[in-house]
C-alpha cells in the first residue's frame, strides 16, 4: 500500500543536513511498514529492530557511545550497518526513553549514518521533556491514508493521474464516480489495516470490526500512558467528540462532557488527546490578518478526531448510510464532511488550521488557513451553495480568497473558487506559499 510520505523520507536521506529521523503518527497507520518500505526500496539493507520489551535494548544504553551502540545494533539485527547504505529502524523507540536521548549523540558524533526511529505519539508525548533530543532530530508525521492514497489502494491510477495534474475542471465529468469512491473512503477512513480489509473483502463487518479495535487499542493506551488522574477525563473527553460535531455550532462545549464541566477541568485532557495525535484542535480566529496566529482565541476551538472511519465506528453509524445514496453528505449535520475536510488538509499541509466567528456569532467560517494569503474555507455537504457568511466576510477582506469544498463542480470564481470534496487534499497540497 503506497504511502506518498515516501518522497518526504528520499528527501530526507539525500539532504546534506540530514539528523536522525523521528516518524511520529498515532497508533496503527503504519509508521513500521512505510520504514521498512523505504529501508527495502532505498537502501542496501535494514537493521530494524523493535524495542518493545526487547532486554537486550534496554540493556544497550549504559552510555551514548555511537560507535558501541552500532555494533549493538548490528548484533541484535543481525545486519551489517554500512553508513550510507544501511537504514537502521529503531521502532516504539518510546519504550526505551534513552534510546530516544542517544539520538542527540547520533547527530553530533555519527551524522554520516541513517537512523530512522518510529513510536507512538501516545509515548513520545510523555518524553518531550528532559533528556529529548530537541534541535538534533528532523520529524515527519505520519497519518492515516488520504483521500488518494485510497484512491492509489483501490488501483485507481488513472483518476489519480487526472487529479495530479491539476487540471481541476477535467474532472467534473468523472464527478459520480469520485463521489462513489469518497462515500467508500467515508465508511473506510485511512486506517491501513480496514483499508486493506475493505479491498481485500469488501465485508464491511470486518472492516467495523478493525476500527473497533482501533478505538479499544486507543484506550488501552490512554490507560497505560496517561497521568492516572487524567485517565477518566481524557476518556470523557474521547468519548464526546461525536455528539459535539453532531452539534450545528460544533465549538466544544465542556459542558457537554459533563454537567458543570469546566475548562480548568478538562484542558489538560484535551491536550494530552492533542499531543497523542488522536485528536486535531482548531482554535477560532477573530481577526483576518496575517499572522493568524496573533488572532487566536485559545478558549474557542473544535475538536476532530484523526480518522473519519474511527469516527464512524464511534457513532455506530449504519454502514447504508456510509456506503448507499448520499445520506452521509447531507445527514449528521455535516460533521462527516467537515471532519474529511480536517484530515484532508493536516495530510497535505501538516501546519495549524483555525476557524472564525464574529463577536455575536452571526457570521462563522468553517476553516481558515493562511499561505501567500488568508483562506477562509467553507464546507458545505451539499450542491446548495448559499452562504450569507462566506460572502460577506469575503466582501469585508477584500485580501482574502475563499475556498468553497461541496458537492458542485470545479468553478473559478472572481474571489472564490468551488472545489468538489474529492479534490479538497490535493488542492490543499497545492495552494501557494
Amino acid at each position: 500500500m503506497e504511502r506518498f510520505l515516501i518522497e518526504e523520507l528520499r528527501k530526507w536521506k539525500n539532504s546534506s543536513s540530514r539528523k536522525p529521523l523521528i516518524l511520529e503518527g498515532a497508533r496503527q497507520v503504519g509508521k513500521t511498514w512505510l520504514l521498512k518500505q523505504f529501508g527495502k526500496s532505498d537502501f542496501k539493507n535494514i537493521a530494524y529492530i523493535n524495542c518493545d520489551n526487547n532486554p537486550q535494548m534496554q540493556s544497550l544504553f549504559a552510555d551514548f557511545n555511537v560507535q558501541r551502540l552500532l555494533r549493538g545494533f548490528s548484533a541484535i539485527s543481525e545486519q551489517k550497518i554500512t553508513a550510507g547504505e544501511t537504514l537502521v529502524v529503531l521502532d516504539e523507540i518510546q519504550e526505551i526513553p534513552l534510546a530516544l536521548t542517544s539520538l542527540k549523540y547520533f547527530c553530533e558524533e555519527a551524522p554520516q549514518y541513517h537512523i530512522a526511529v518510529a513510536g507512538s505519539l501516545l509515548g513520545l508525548a510523555i518524553h518531550g521533556g528532559t533528556g529529548f533530543p530537541v534541535g538534533k532530530i528532523d520529524r515527519l508525521s505520519l497519518y492515516p491514508l488520504s483521500f488518494s492514497e485510497f484512491l492509489k489502494a483501490m488501483k485507481k491510477d488513472i483518476l489519480l493521474e487526472m487529479i495530479h495534474s491539476k487540471n481541476w475542471e477535467e474532472t467534473n465529468p468523472l464527478a459520480n464516480q469520485l463521489i462513489e469512491l469518497l462515500r467508500q473512503y467515508y465508511f473506510t477512513g485511512g486506517f491501513p489495516s480496514a483499508v486493506q480489509e475493505y479491498i481485500e473483502t469488501q465485508d464491511i463487518k470486518a472492516v467495523r470490526a478493525i476500527q473497533k479495535t482501533i478505538i479499544k487499542d486507543y484506550q488501552n493506551d490512554i490507560s497505560k500512558h496517561a497521568p492516572e488522574r487524567e485517565i477518566p477525563k481524557i476518556s470523557l473527553v474521547w468519548s464526546s467528540i461525536p455528539s459535539q460535531l453532531a452539534k450545528e455550532n460544533k465549538k466544544f462545549i465542556y459542558g457537554a462532557i459533563k454537567t458543570g464541566g469546566r475548562a480548568k477541568e478538562f484542558e489538560n485532557a484535551i491536550q494530552w488527546l492533542v499531543n497523542a495525535g488522536i485528536v486535531h484542535k482548531i482554535t477560532r480566529i477573530n481577526k483576518f490578518e496575517m499572522p493568524l496566529k496573533y488572532y487566536e482565541d485559545f478558549e474557542s476551538f473544535k475538536l476532530f478526531v484523526n480518522d473519519l472511519g474511527l469516527l464512524g465506528a464511534m457513532t455506530d453509524a449504519p454502514p447504508s448510510e456510509i456506503l448507499v445514496g448520499n445520506n452521509i453528505f447531507t445527514n449528521y449535520k455535516g460533521s462527516f464532511t467537515e471532519q474529511f475536510v480536517a484530515q484532508e488538509y493536516f495530510t497535505a499541509r501538516q501546519n495549524q488550521l483555525f476557524y472564525y466567528t464574529n463577536e455575536n456569532s452571526t457570521n462563522e467560517i468553517d476553516f481558515v488557513t493562511q499561505s501567500d494569503k488568508i483562506y477562509p474555507i467553507e464546507v458545505k455537504a451539499e450542491v446548495n451553495l448559499k452562504s450569507k457568511s462566506l460572502s460577506t466576510v469575503l466582501k469585508n477582506n477584500t485580501s482574502t480568497y475563499g475556498l468553497r469544498f461541496s458537492m458542485s463542480p470545479y468553478k473559478e470564481q472572481e474571489q472564490m473558487t468551488n472545489v468538489p470534496l474529492y479534490l479538497a487534499g490535493e488542492y490543499l497540497r497545492n495552494l501557494p506559499e
